[in-house]
C-alpha cells in the first residue's frame, strides 16, 4: 500500500551535525506517514530552508556554526509562521538554559540530542516517542484536491471535528479552599505555565508539578517560573518541605509523591516505574495528594502530548475532587487535557487566558 505523500507530516532538519541528522532522518521515515523534506547543517541555511520548503516542524539544534539555533529561531518563526519548532539539546546546564530560552521564544518542545546508536535499533522508547510527538503536532491532512494549490501545503485540519465540551455535573463537588494546587502538563507546558502561574501571585496554597522534562531542564525551568511569574519556585527534593504560596517542581527522572509528617507535607522522590511512558508522570503524583487531602486537592491538566493524569483526575473527582483541563484552541496538543474533557471530569475547560484567574478564584 503506498501512501499519498500530500498527506504526511514534512519534517526538516537543521544541526551541524551530520551523524544526528542521519540518525533522525532514519528514525523518522521509518514511519511511512513522515517524510523529511530537508537537511541542513546551520540556522542560517535553515532559515532558507524553512521560508521555501514550509516544514509543519523544524527540529532545531541548539549549538551550531555560522548561525546558532537560538539566534535563527525568531527568524524561522518568521519566515514560516506555521512551522512547529522542536529543539534538540544536549542534556546539560548550559543546553536546558538555553532550551529553555527557545521554548519562551516560540519552539514547541525539547528532546535530547539522540545518541549516534539510536538510529541502529537502540532505545525504542526515544524513537517511538519521537514519533509519537511529530504527529501529535500536526493534525491529519486534509484529502488532496481540497486545499488550494497554495495552502495545500500546509493546510491541516483535526481528522474528525471536535466532540462538543460537556462539562461535569459538580453541584456536590467540593468547591471550599483547597488545600493544595495540582498541576499536570508536557508539550507545549514551559509557556502555558508561565501564563498561569503569573496570575497566581498571592495564592495562600501551594502549587505542585509534574511537566514532563528531562533531568536539569526541570531546575532550569523552576528557575525561570519564579522569574517570570515571581512566585518563588524549587525543583523538588526528597524531604523538602512544602510551603504555601510557593511552587515545586517534579524533577527530571523522578516521580514526586508526598507524605505528611506531623503538620507538614513533604516531598518524597520515587524511582519506580514509567507512567504513561513517563517519568516523571502525572498520575503518581495525583494518587499521592489524593491520599493525605482527598477531595481537598484542586487540578489543572495543561497542553500536552498522551493521557497522563488522566486516571488521577477520575480518581480525584470520584472522591468529591474538582478537575480543570486547557481548551483545545490554546493548548499545542490537546492530549493529555483532551482525555480528562472527553471524560468528561472536567468542571471548566478554558483557553489559556483564563486559567489563572479561574484558579485563583477557586483557590481563595
Amino acid at each position: 500500500m503506498t501512501t499519498d505523500d500530500s498527506k504526511k507530516v514534512r519534517i526538516a532538519l537543521v544541526d551541524d551535525s551530520s551523524v544526528i541528522r542521519g540518525v533522525l532522518t532514519r528514525i523518522l521515515t521509518a514511519d511511512p506517514n513522515i517524510e523529511v523534506v530537508a537537511s541542513v547543517s546551520n540556522g542560517e541555511m535553515g532559515i532558507k530552508m524553512a521560508e521555501n520548503k514550509k516544514p509543519d516542524i523544524l527540529i532545531l539544534d541548539v549549538e551550531m556554526p555560522v548561525m546558532d539555533g537560538i539566534t535563527a529561531l525568531p527568524k524561522i518563526i518568521e519566515a514560516s509562521p506555521n512551522t512547529k519548532v522542536i529543539m534538540c539539546s544536549t542534556l546539560t546546564e548550559k543546553g536546558a538554559a538555553i532550551t529553555m530560552k527557545a521554548l519562551s521564544l516560540g519552539a514547541v518542545e525539547t528532546i535530547a540530542k539522540p545518541s549516534n546508536t539510536v538510529g541502529a535499533g537502540n532505545d525504542d522508547i526515544f524513537k517511538a516517542r519521537l514519533i509519537e510527538l511529530v504527529k501529535s503536532l500536526v493534525p491529519a491532512r486534509k484529502p488532496s484536491g481540497t486545499a488550494s494549490a497554495t495552502n495545500q501545503a500546509t493546510s491541516t485540519v483535526s481528522a474528525k471535528p471536535s466532540a462538543p465540551v460537556i462539562l461535569r455535573d459538580d453541584t456536590h463537588a467540593f468547591k471550599g479552599k483547597p488545600d493544595i494546587l495540582a498541576i499536570g502538563s508536557s508539550t507545549g507546558g514551559p509557556n502555558a505555565l508561565f501564563h498561569v502561574l503569573k496570575e497566581l501571585k498571592g495564592i495562600n496554597i501551594p502549587i505542585v508539578i509534574t511537566q514532563h522534562m528531562p533531568k536539569t531542564f526541570t531546575k532550569i525551568l523552576a528557575e525561570h517560573v519564579s522569574i517570570q511569574s515571581g512566585l518563588e519556585a524549587h525543583e523538588g527534593e526528597d524531604g523538602m518541605i512544602v510551603e504555601k504560596g510557593k511552587v515545586y517542581i517534579a524533577p527530571g527522572g523522578k516521580h514526586m509523591l508526598f507524605k505528611k509528617d506531623g503538620v507538614s507535607l513533604k516531598i518524597k522522590l520515587d524511582d519506580g516505574p514509567q507512567e504513561n511512558f513517563c517519568k516523571p508522570a502525572v498520575d503518581p503524583m495525583l494518587r499521592s495528594l489524593i491520599s493525605i487531602y482527598g477531595k481537598r486537592v484542586l487540578c489543572a491538566i495543561l497542553t500536552g502530548m498522551g493521557s497522563d493524569g488522566l486516571k488521577g483526575a477520575e480518581e480525584l473527582v470520584n472522591c468529591g475532587g474538582r478537575v480543570i483541563a486547557q481548551d483545545e484552541k490554546t493548548s499545542i496538543v490537546w492530549g493529555m487535557p483532551g482525555a480528562v474533557t472527553q471524560k468528561q471530569l472536567c468542571s471548566a475547560v478554558l483557553p489559556l487566558e483564563k486559567i489563572g484567574p479561574w484558579l485563583m478564584e477557586a483557590t481563595a
